[in-house]
C-alpha cells in the first residue's frame, strides 16, 4: 500500500455481486494543480472533487487517450476543466469571479445553469461525448444523477476536496453474472450503496483504501487490486504552441508579431507556462523549418 500522502487510484471487486469500485486520493497533484494559481478556497475544492471525479472515471475505462471534464455556467464558477489521460496523468483549471463568492454556497449557487461536458477522446477510435446537468447539490449527485438517467452503467460517487487533498470513491454495477435475479441484484446495489452513504468528509479525506474498505464491508468478500499511481502533467509543449500559431495564417501571424512588439507570446492556462516566438522564429515556422529555435520558454 502507498502511504495516504501518495497519489493513487486503486480498484475493487465485490466478489459475490456484480459490483465493482474504485478509490482515488490525490495530495502531490492537487497541489501542482493548486500551485499555478491562487484559487480561492471554494474554487480550489470544487476543482479537487473534479480532479478526483475525472482519475475515477478513466479508472472504468478500457482505452488510450485522454478525458476531459469542461464544467460550464453563468455564476461565480464560470468555467472548471480537468483533463486526464489513460496513464493518469492530471492538470486542471477553473475561472472565477471573487466579487460572486459567497461563504457557504452549494454547487448550484456557485455554477447555475452548469452543463459538463464529459468527453473521452481516444488515441485510436471514435471521440464520445456526454453531457452532465449541474442540477445536484454536489458535484458527486451531479455525476450520480447523469449516470442514473442515461444508459451507463448504474455508477454512484463520493467526492471530497479541501485544498490539500482530493479523494474519491466510486460504485458501479455490472452486468448481471453473479446474482441474475433482478430483485436480488437491486437489493444488494442498496445495500452496498447505504453502507458508502455512511462515509463522513472527514473519512474520505483522512483514511487509505484499505480502512475505507474494512470500515464499511467487513461482512462482504472485497478483491483489492494494485493502487496505480496518478501525476500532474501539463501537455503543452514549444510545437503545440508554434501550431497555434500557423493556424492564424502567415499574413496575421505577421500582424500580430507586430502589434505586440516583436514577438508572439502563448501562454499555457494550466502551468503558466509561457512560449515566445521572434520574427526569426516566425520565419523558420512558416518556412517550414521546424518549432526549434533559441527564444526558448519562460514561466
Amino acid at each position: 500500500m502507498p502511504m495516504l500522502d501518495s497519489d493513487y487510484t486503486q480498484r475493487f471487486l465485490f466478489d459475490d455481486t456484480d459490483v465493482r469500485g474504485e478509490w482515488v486520493g490525490l495530495e502531490r497533484s492537487y497541489a501542482e494543480v493548486l500551485a499555478k494559481h491562487a484559487y480561492p478556497e471554494q474554487v480550489a475544492q470544487l476543482l479537487g472533487e473534479l480532479l478526483a471525479a475525472a482519475a475515477l472515471l478513466v479508472g472504468t475505462l478500457k482505452f488510450d487517450g485522454l478525458m476531459v471534464l469542461q464544467a460550464r455556467s453563468s455564476g461565480a464558477v464560470p468555467l472548471l476543466m480537468v483533463e486526464c489521460s489513460s496513464d493518469r496523468e492530471v492538470r486542471g483549471i477553473a475561472r472565477y469571479d471573487e466579487a460572486l463568492l459567497t461563504p457557504g454556497a452549494t454547487l448550484s449557487e456557485l455554477m447555475p445553469d452548469g452543463v459538463m461536458a464529459m468527453t473521452i477522446d481516444p488515441a485510436n477510435g471514435q471521440r464520445y461525448q456526454g453531457i452532465v446537468a449541474l442540477d445536484g447539490v454536489t458535484l458527486a449527485d451531479s455525476l450520480s444523477n447523469y449516470f442514473a438517467s442515461s444508459e451507463q452503467l448504474p455508477t454512484r460517487f463520493w467526492l471530497a476536496a479541501d485544498g490539500r487533498r482530493a479523494c474519491g470513491m466510486l460504485l458501479q454495477q455490472l452486468p448481471a453474472d453473479r446474482i441474475r435475479d433482478g430483485e436480488e441484484r437491486e437489493a444488494s446495489w442498496q445495500h452496498l450503496r447505504t453502507l458508502a452513504d455512511t462515509l463522513s468528509t472527514e473519512e474520505l479525506l483522512g483514511l487509505d483504501t484499505q480502512t475505507i474498505l474494512h470500515r464499511l464491508y467487513h461482512e462482504e468478500r472485497v478483491r483489492l487490486f494494485d493502487p496505480r499511481p496518478i501525476v500532474f502533467r501539463c501537455s503543452c509543449s514549444r510545437e503545440r504552441s508554434a501550431n497555434a500559431v500557423i493556424s492564424l495564417g502567415h499574413h496575421d501571424a505577421e500582424l500580430l508579431l507586430t502589434e505586440q512588439g516583436g514577438s508572439i507570446t502563448i501562454d499555457c492556462q494550466f502551468c503558466n507556462h509561457s512560449y515566445r516566438f521572434d520574427a526569426a522564429d516566425i520565419a523558420q515556422l512558416f518556412a517550414g523549418a521546424g518549432t526549434e529555435g533559441p527564444s526558448g520558454t519562460r514561466h
